[in-house]
């Protein structure tokens, strides 16, 4: 499954770079595929409580500085897939070439 999710402070400031960073050390950290862009990171694992737990201790680490935290998640459930964050956009590329 692929999780694609936001986390921003709130009450922090315009400035929330810093904080984001903290978030996205510890997808690092997983081990877990990953992608992070402007406005998402995305996640992959086998399952909700592997993936789900890397949400739950990234929204923690921005938690931990932040009076208030706002979380937007997206998740493509798809048993059986695997490395769906780099084949989701092959197949997006291979349409574009035609």
């Amino acid at each position: 499954m692929i999780v694609a999710f936001s986390v921003t402070p709130l009450g922090v400031g315009e400035d929330v770079g810093s904080y984001v960073a903290d978030a996205v050390r510890v997808v690092r950290e997983s081990g877990l595929p990953h992608r992070t862009d402007a406005m998402f990171t995305s996640v992959e694992g086998a399952d909700w409580d592997e993936v789900m737990d890397v949400v739950k201790r990234a929204v923690a680490a921005v938690e931990a500085r932040a009076p208030r935290v706002s979380v937007v998640l997206k998740a493509d459930i798809r048993p059986g897939v695997t490395d769906g964050l780099t084949s989701k956009v092959e197949t997006v590329e291979r349409y574009l070439a035609q």
